[in-house]
């Protein structure tokens, strides 16, 4: 218990001064993005969290709701906007994300929060990742090989193998 309370308060403390040091960057993005999109300038999408309880996951917005004759939606790539694609391939994107770690829906480091869709595709290992706080940041963004294949695992399973390890700072 005393490391999950060592862990959470040192993303607070990190998310925290991130947040105040990245303020002017984070303005200039939201204006950016309203510029480029309007409003709003968050995305925001329902995520698995700790024991798969959702919790709202904020980014910055990437893509317009254009719409077909229909109503659908066009595909992603039709919706992304210039600035969207950079702040994609930057991870920009992601820096609303510190508010949910202040919060506490997320951790700095992490399995990666899917989307809920993918909830009943799990294997019963697959749903260990809900036994630790989602990240940030995790093991399947780290551009290496996996230990035991020597290459990239799917989203679902990377980080598995960091789990039983941590769990000692896993909340309860």
């Amino acid at each position: 218990m005393y490391q999950y309370f060592g862990k959470r308060l040192f993303d607070l403390i990190v998310a925290g001064t991130a947040l105040i040091v990245l303020a002017p960057l984070l303005a200039l993005l939201a204006l950016l993005v309203r510029a480029g999109m309007g409003a709003p300038v968050l995305f925001r999408q329902d995520r698995p969290g700790l024991h798969g309880v959702p919790f709202t996951l904020y980014k910055f917005r990437t893509m317009r709701d254009t719409r077909d004759a229909h109503g659908n939606l066009l595909d992603d790539d039709a919706r992304l906007t210039p600035i969207g694609r950079f702040l994609r391939s930057t991870s920009l994107d992601e820096l609303p994300e510190l508010v949910n770690i202040l919060k506490g829906d997320m951790s700095l480091v992490g399995p990666r929060p899917l989307l809920m869709e993918y909830l009943l595709r799990y294997t019963p290992e697959q749903m260990r990742r809900h036994d630790v706080v989602p990240g940030l940041t995790g093991w399947a963004q780290a551009p290496v090989a996996t230990p035991w294949t020597g290459t990239k695992s799917s989203p679902a399973t990377s980080g598995m193998w960091t789990i039983a390890p941590s769990c000692s700072t896993c909340a309860s």
